[in-house]
């Protein structure tokens, strides 16, 4: 029996290079991810109200995730190797550099994002965003060229679903970095703008948050509906290896996929569209939970109906 030590052997020694490099983004990551958790607990101080050394730990951990769902992606892609390696090596460079500008900035105990507070800082959030949109860019490639690539499994319509999401979650990056109004009313009115772009919606960034996660306790919070997306690369091949132990029909695994995807991108949605109400998660309107109500209701017909097609199917052509 192949063990995850022999694999993960097998999959470094003799998979392609560009996979390797993913493989040691991953285990760089991991390690930044455990130096940051240390640095919680021994380092006191505050950035925004959380610890300093908490946003390393989340994007350290996030990024080796993401590393490693990344590679099934790209070997599907099999027959354009160009865009595998490129693919790969962006991830690889861009990766590194984001972590590393935040570890930088928690380091020196300040912010990373939306910082131009100094000369520095706004050299440090500028290459940030250049990194981080050539990544978003180069995977909407990849996406495109795996909706082109003849797929009927479970997981290459997981991996297919997931990285669309992905790619739409990570593009809300986009609206967090532009000004907000308080921002604009400021410049406007010839102050300063030592904070460009915001995470939190009706607050400024700093308030009161959920713990670990830091999102808005009070407030919307862009960044729900943004990690939701971007970690779809993970959940939807979950949904596939756990259809494909529970089913041996193949059209059931995807339409189960497909039903998730659709229930995944709605809580997207609604997630945006709460944070854009100004809402936090943990504080929803009476129509934010009514739209939840849908949404959980309108997920569980889908994959009941996913689920049972083929049993109604056929009791239809017995009667």
């Amino acid at each position: 029996m192949l063990t995850m030590t022999t694999w993960l052997r097998v999959e470094f020694e003799e998979g392609p290079r560009w996979q390797r490099g993913l493989w040691v983004l991953a285990g760089v990551m991991f390690g930044v991810a455990l130096v940051a958790a240390v640095g919680v607990f021994v380092d006191l101080r505050l950035i925004g109200g959380q610890p300093a050394w908490l946003k390393p730990l989340k994007f350290g951990l996030s990024t080796a995730v993401y590393a490693v769902s990344v590679a099934p992606a790209l070997k599907r892609l099999a027959h354009r190797p160009t865009l595998q390696w490129g693919a790969a090596w962006t991830t690889v460079w861009v990766m590194a550099i984001e972590v590393g500008c935040i570890t930088l900035q928690a380091a020196r105990g300040t912010t990373s994002h939306f910082n131009f507070s100094t000369p520095f800082d706004s050299a440090v959030v500028t290459v940030m965003g250049v990194a981080i949109v050539t990544q978003t860019v180069v995977m909407g490639v990849v996406a495109v060229a795996l909706w082109r690539t003849p797929m009927d499994d479970a997981q290459g319509w997981a991996l297919r679903l997931g990285l669309t999401i992905a790619v739409a979650g990570a593009s809300l990056g986009g609206v967090m970095s532009a000004p907000s109004s308080r921002q604009l009313e400021v410049a406007a009115q010839g102050g300063a703008m030592p904070v460009i772009g915001s995470h939190t919606v009706g607050a400024p960034d700093g308030g009161p948050g959920l713990p670990l996660v830091g999102f808005s306790a009070t407030h919307g919070d862009l960044r729900v509906a943004h990690f939701v997306g971007l970690h779809a690369l993970q959940v939807l091949p979950l949904v596939a290896w756990v259809a494909r132990r529970r089913s041996r029909s193949k059209e059931r695994q995807v339409r189960l996929v497909k039903a998730s995807a659709a229930s995944l991108g709605a809580a997207c949605l609604l997630l945006l569209l709460q944070a854009l109400a100004q809402q936090s998660i943990v504080q929803p309107s009476t129509s934010a939970l009514l739209g939840w109500a849908t949404w959980l209701s309108g997920s569980a017909a889908a994959v009941a109906w996913a689920w049972h097609r083929e049993q109604s199917e056929k009791g239809a052509v017995l009667s």
